[in-house]
């Protein structure tokens, strides 16, 4: 990704903090709606990107179940910072 290019939420996603690590590859996220989640890390990421507590990452909530969601991308601490300085984050 370009240094300059910041992938922001498409549709259906959002952002979201991890709150804690749930095991059998789910998280606990508290989603920029408010909302707790449990999320499901999928299997192209797993073993690829490792997601620690408060890791700020993209989230698409499930259609047919609210309060599950899949995790779609996670944010390096320094792209974090500068998505928070640009105001798009209001975790």
């Amino acid at each position: 990704m370009d240094e300059d290019e910041l992938r922001l939420p498409e549709d259906g996603e959002m952002f979201a903090r991890v709150e804690s690590m749930q095991g059998a590859n789910r998280v606990e996220v508290r989603c920029a709606d408010g909302e707790r989640r449990t999320a499901r890390i999928p299997g192209r990421m797993r073993k690829r990107v490792w997601i620690r507590d408060d890791d700020i990452v993209l989230v698409e909530p499930w259609d047919w179940q609210e309060e599950r969601a899949d995790v779609t991308w996670r944010y390096e601490n320094r792209v974090a910072d500068r998505l928070n300085e640009e105001g798009y984050l209001s975790l």
